[in-house]
């Protein structure tokens, strides 16, 4: 089983390029303060990369 993360949208995607609005959308994200705990793989970690200003990352709790 893989390990897991906890992300939240903490920043708006309006006004942002269209490439970090579709990745938002691949991480489960698509609106402010909503929360997603995704797979910790390097595919996820590149999406979080892309938009880390926009996002809150930590640790799964279990």
């Amino acid at each position: 089983m893989a390990k897991k993360i906890d992300i939240t949208q903490t920043g708006s995607a309006i006004g942002r390029p269209d490439d970090q609005r579709k990745t938002l959308v691949a991480l489960g994200l698509n609106k402010l303060h909503r929360s997603r705990a995704v797979d910790d793989t390097p595919e996820n970690r590149g999406r979080i990369d892309k938009v880390k200003h926009l996002l809150r990352v930590e640790p799964a709790k279990s």
